[in-house]
């Protein structure tokens, strides 16, 4: 009788939890750009502890945050990663599926880059001209005022002083983090140096975002995917092209690829660290509280994540082309996530 109520008891929290030790090992989804590093923490965990090595996908951060909150158990995921900051409304379609208890974990910094191959000259770019050249929608006056569709063909019908090449940029689709990035920190940061444009933001909110964000759909702007490696590929194969992406993988190819200087700025680990190149943001991941006391090393994951060893100034990650935070946010980043915090918006 007393054994057949312990298994009555555990079939509950079972039920309750939707969880049970049915997978033993980490299930990782989310961004392209957090990829790699995600890669070589499970490499090395899977190589030095005595659990499997952690399954990793890479689906964008849309696309991880979309599936860690579809909810809680061995089908979904435990950890997602990202390259931007989780939005409220992802927070809320969590909690709806019973994903409530999230922890978030900033592991670096990370720049956005717009390279071409290193057959081409390297260009130097404003983000008013990256606005230009992949807008839906540009002035047609000096303020902004008016508007019309993009003409602009070639980067010197932007400004003479360019390259007198077609506009070609290959990049991420919606659902990528790297994709949100770029709108805001280039695009929109293009965008508001028109006066009327600027002025928009506070009476018109809804229509400033969707003119400063629109990407042309005209084929200057081409939907490349998620792997940010394949788009090296293709610059490598078309010199008079452009690609975005994440510094670690300008980083890891800087033998067949260059970034472009923006606003007077080269993308560098230093420059980026000191946050003089302004195209730059924060990389995170987020894990499912729920599943760590029952998916096998997520707590041993997280800890070897956050070690100086691996995020730290003289880390391993850092030769992938992490960007790594302070020495007070890393010590706080620690502390936090190992202790499973719940996220604070």
């Amino acid at each position: 009788m007393i054994k057949q109520s312990v298994i009555l008891a555990t079939a509950v929290v079972i039920g309750t939890t939707g969880l049970a030790q049915a997978r033993d090992q980490i299930r990782i989804v989310g961004s392209s750009t957090v990829f790699p590093f995600a890669t070589a923490v499970a490499e090395q965990f899977g190589k030095t502890t005595k659990f499997k090595t952690p399954v990793i996908e890479s689906t964008g951060s849309g696309g991880g945050l979309k599936l860690f909150c579809a909810g809680v158990g061995v089908k979904h995921p435990d950890i997602t990663n990202a390259s931007r900051r989780i939005k409220m409304s992802e927070v809320k379609r969590c909690a709806k599926n019973g994903v409530k208890d999230i922890t978030e974990v900033k592991v670096g910094f990370d720049g956005i880059v717009l390279a071409n191959s290193k057959k081409a000259k390297k260009v130097q770019l404003t983000r008013k001209q990256i606005f230009l050249a992949l807008a839906k929608k540009v002035p047609a006056n000096a303020d902004g005022s008016k508007l019309k569709d993009n003409p602009y063909k070639m980067w010197s019908d932007i400004d003479p002083s360019l390259p007198k090449a077609k506009i070609e940029v290959l990049g991420p689709p919606p659902t990528s983090g790297t994709r949100d990035a770029f709108v805001e920190l280039a695009m929109e940061g293009g965008c508001k140096t028109f006066k009327a444009i600027k002025a928009m933001k506070k009476k018109n909110k809804k229509k400033y975002k969707a003119l400063c964000h629109g990407i042309r759909e005209d084929g200057a702007f081409v939907e490349a995917g998620e792997n940010d490696n394949l788009i090296v590929q293709k610059l490598v194969a078309n010199p008079g092209a452009f690609g975005v992406f994440g510094y670690s993988f300008l980083d890891q190819n800087s033998d067949s690829v260059q970034g472009s200087i923006v606003n007077g700025v080269e993308p560098t680990f230093e420059n980026i660290s000191a946050g003089k190149y302004k195209i730059s943001r924060s990389l995170f991941f987020y894990i499912k509280k729920a599943h760590a006391g029952v998916i096998p090393g997520m707590k041993e994951y997280v800890r070897a994540f956050t070690s100086e060893k691996a995020f730290g100034p003289e880390g391993y990650l850092v030769d992938k082309g992490l960007i790594p935070l302070s020495d007070t946010d890393r010590k706080k980043i620690r502390t936090s996530s190992r202790a499973f915090a719940p996220l604070s918006m």
